[in-house]
């Protein structure tokens, strides 16, 4: 009966500085562990972007001082925001609203040039709805006088207009209370508006929370 012997089972070569296998699984180790220390570092980093220091309303003429720094995290969208380091054009105006603590949008910012519409006062003798503040729609009625010292039908003029501010006054001897509205109006609206004003019609204000939609 015959026996096959068998040689001594091979050894595993232990591997070399120079087989370029190991070389590549270094690198690739290397560059993983650099790619999550990026990763890490970029997700702690703060960006100075401006914010409103009090609320911005159109028209508002803008400096440096209008605004405070923040330091915050954007990512990929900072080049839509104001930065400390563009500075401002002489005679910067603000040309869509921006509330107080807010980060301000490049596109809020513009010259007189760029304003679509412009404030214009509103004095309003009623009580307006609590909900009625900057940055919220009304409904501007205007009624004319007529021939019989009263008024005629009242007439929408202003549809949907932006508030841009609110001013609250007590009236002489605290008999009432007024309020001043700066609202927000196209070059088309205004002259008919104003012409009414001058002719001391009455003027109405209506909360139009569908206009902001």
């Amino acid at each position: 009966m015959s026996m096959d012997v068998q040689g001594p089972a091979p050894r595993l070569a232990k591997p070399s500085w120079k087989d370029p296998r190991l070389l590549i699984g270094i690198l690739m180790v290397l560059a993983s562990v650099a790619g999550v220390v990026a990763l890490v570092g970029n997700a702690g980093k703060t960006t100075a972007m401006y914010a409103a220091k009090d609320a911005i309303v159109v028209g508002q003429p803008i400096t440096a001082d209008s605004f405070k720094v923040v330091q915050v995290q954007l990512g990929e969208v900072d080049g839509e925001y104001l930065d400390p380091r563009a500075g401002l054009k002489e005679n910067s105006v603000a040309v869509r609203m921006v509330p107080k603590g807010e980060l301000v949008p490049r596109s809020s910012i513009g010259s007189t040039d760029a304003l679509d519409r412009k404030p214009v006062s509103v004095q309003v003798d009623e009580p307006l709805p609590k909900e009625v503040v900057p940055g919220t729609h009304v409904d501007v009625w205007v009624a004319l006088p007529d021939d019989r010292n009263g008024f005629k039908d009242p007439v929408l003029m202003l549809p949907g207009a932006e508030v841009a501010a609110l001013n609250v006054a007590s009236t002489s001897l605290g008999s009432g209370r007024n309020t001043q509205i700066m609202v927000l109006a196209t070059d088309r609206q205004l002259p008919e508006f104003l012409g009414a004003v001058a002719n001391e019609a009455k003027v109405s204000v209506v909360w139009n929370p569908a206009a902001a939609r």
